[in-house]
Parts: C-alpha cells; sequence; structure tokens
C-alpha cells in the first residue's frame, strides 16, 4: 500500500481556508463558488459511483455500506451529499475552523458524519471504499506525498474521484484574473503555477499504482451556470481505481 511519508499540508493554504469558515455554508458567502459547483461535481459523482458498482441510477443510497473520505472537505459541502447517499462519511481537512463548522452543520442536520482536522497522513493506514478529493491538490505542499496518501487511504477494489483545475490561460483568467479580481473568489485562493494538466495528475496517481479510467471537464455556460462537458481547459474531474 503506497503512503505518504511527507506532511502534505501547506500551513499557509490551512491558514487562508481556515478563514472562510464561519459563512462556508452561506450560498452567497465566500464559498458561493463551491456551491455553484456542487450539482455538477456530485452529477459526476453519482455517474462514476452507479458505473463502478454497477448500482441503479434511480436509488436514493448508492453507498449504502460502504465508506467515503472526503479529503479536504472544507465545512462538508461535499461530505454531507455522500452521508445522504448512505456513506459511513468521514471528512478530513487541514484547517480546524472548517471541521468545527462541518460538525455544527451535520449535527444540526442531523447527519452522523466524522470530522477529522489534519491531512491525509493523519488518517493511519485506513481504507475507504470511496475516496473524493475536490479542488484540493493544488493546495497541498506536496503533490507526490499527497497522492500517495490518497492511494493508501484506497480500499483495493475502490473508486476515487478528483478535482483540479487546468493550467492554461483559460484557467488564469477565469479563476485569478477573473475570479479573483472581481471578489467570486476570496484573493489569494489560487496560485496558477500549482495547477496541474490532466496528463501531469495521471502521472502522479500512475506513480502511486492507481489509473486514471475517465476524464471530463468542468465549464461554465452563461445559462445553465457549472456543466459538465467534454472541455477541460478550466477545470476536470477524474476518476481512478487501483492498477
Amino acid at each position: 500500500m503506497a503512503k505518504a511519508t511527507k506532511a502534505t499540508i501547506d500551513p499557509r493554504e490551512a491558514e487562508h481556508f481556515g478563514r472562510l469558515a464561519a459563512d462556508w455554508w452561506d450560498p452567497k458567502g465566500s464559498s458561493a463558488m463551491l456551491h455553484r459547483l456542487n450539482p455538477a461535481r456530485l452529477a459526476y459523482l453519482r455517474e462514476a459511483v452507479d458505473r463502478h458498482w454497477d448500482g441503479d441510477s434511480g436509488g436514493f443510497t448508492p453507498l449504502a455500506g460502504r465508506t467515503a473520505l472526503d479529503l479536504g472537505c472544507g465545512a462538508g459541502l461535499l461530505t454531507e451529499p455522500l452521508a445522504r447517499l448512505g456513506a459511513r462519511a468521514t471528512g478530513v481537512d487541514a484547517a480546524p475552523e472548517n471541521i468545527g463548522a462541518a460538525r455544527a452543520h451535520a449535527a444540526a442536520a442531523g447527519l452522523d458524519i466524522e470530522y477529522v482536522a489534519g491531512g491525509v497522513e493523519s488518517l493511519a493506514g485506513r481504507r475507504f471504499d470511496l475516496v473524493v478529493s475536490m479542488e484540493v491538490i493544488e493546495h497541498v505542499a506536496d503533490t507526490e506525498a499527497f497522492a500517495a496518501g490518497l492511494a493508501g487511504a484506497l480500499a483495493e477494489d475502490g473508486l476515487m474521484v478528483l478535482s483540479t483545475p487546468n493550467r492554461t490561460p483559460l484557467s488564469r483568467l477565469a479563476l485569478i484574473t477573473v475570479g479573483e479580481g472581481l471578489g467570486a473568489i476570496p484573493r489569494g485562493t489560487h496560485d496558477w503555477n500549482r495547477f496541474l494538466r490532466p496528463e501531469e495528475l495521471g502521472e502522479l496517481l500512475a506513480a502511486v499504482g492507481l489509473k486514471v479510467t475517465d476524464v471530463r471537464g468542468l465549464s461554465f455556460s452563461p445559462a445553465r451556470g457549472f456543466v459538465l462537458s467534454d472541455d477541460t481547459s478550466m477545470d476536470y474531474l477524474v476518476t481512478a481505481v487501483r492498477a
């Protein structure tokens, strides 16, 4: 099993996102962009889960009886839907402030979710049927160690779903120049030089014994908002399994 041997948390990144904890669940607050991204991300996740486990696309709890890890969970915006889909969900985040907000929100919603403050290396050899990490790998201190930690947390027949911005002129324009420049995204959230191209992410995963089975673009439509597409030039999602 691949292991994360180096610390993956970037303290500056943890501090930045920790400052956003108070209004993480406000759809008009500093995390508004994540709220708008969530429907497309969940649609892709549901497709991947049904395809991997040959599930019923009409069922309400396709993750019943399975464990799920949301790594870099923030205040639980994706972790809570995983629990509602039937999973025994665990959320891990580097910012303790986010974990506090996540626990409070889950308790108010009556959801039994395990939340852990720390990095992937804090999981102590635990494995999960589903490992999810959305818009996180571009914020870690060591991408190779982070990829190893992801692989180490994945069960033998498990499924991994990741998303991250592509390193292209469009992503710089959309996410930093426009998104952060106009205040739709908190300033300082992104470092374009840390974005990964799909082939680079694929190489990182291959090096720790995983193979990418699908890549899908995440694009913006003026009429529909964020949608799944074949265009990976701004942001993209991948599924991966053990090679």
